[in-house]
């Protein structure tokens, strides 16, 4: 065998390996659960791994009965913005898993036809 040689059987079982690995990853995010806040803890939503909306929750100390219109507002932007917090925790959840196991498809040297 030359030295540039690739041993495809290696490879086969590298990519199997990867592929695994991969497989376990993206099931560990879909059951993971992230939450955001905003409104000091007013308005919280959790997301899955994925970024999936779960659950929202709004404090009653967010409505004020006096102005309905501005508490709609009020309520809406902290929405968003918790809303916003999740789905940003999430993509670091999805870094923290799934970046490794990108690195390992390029990285090396050896990049995978396709990829």
């Amino acid at each position: 065998m030359n030295p540039g040689d690739v041993n495809l059987q290696q490879l086969l079982e590298q990519a199997q390996l990867m592929q695994q690995q991969l497989a376990t990853a993206q099931q560990e995010l879909t059951e993971a659960q992230v939450e955001g806040t905003a409104g000091g803890g007013l308005v919280v939503a959790t997301v899955n791994g994925s970024g999936e909306l779960l659950e929202l929750k709004i404090s009653p100390k967010a409505v004020d009965a006096g102005d309905p219109q501005d508490t709609a507002d009020t309520i809406a932007d902290l929405v968003l913005a918790a809303v916003r917090d999740a789905v940003r925790a999430a993509a670091d959840l999805q870094q923290e898993k799934l970046g490794p196991l990108a690195q390992g498809l390029g990285g090396g040297g050896f990049q995978l036809p396709g990829l």
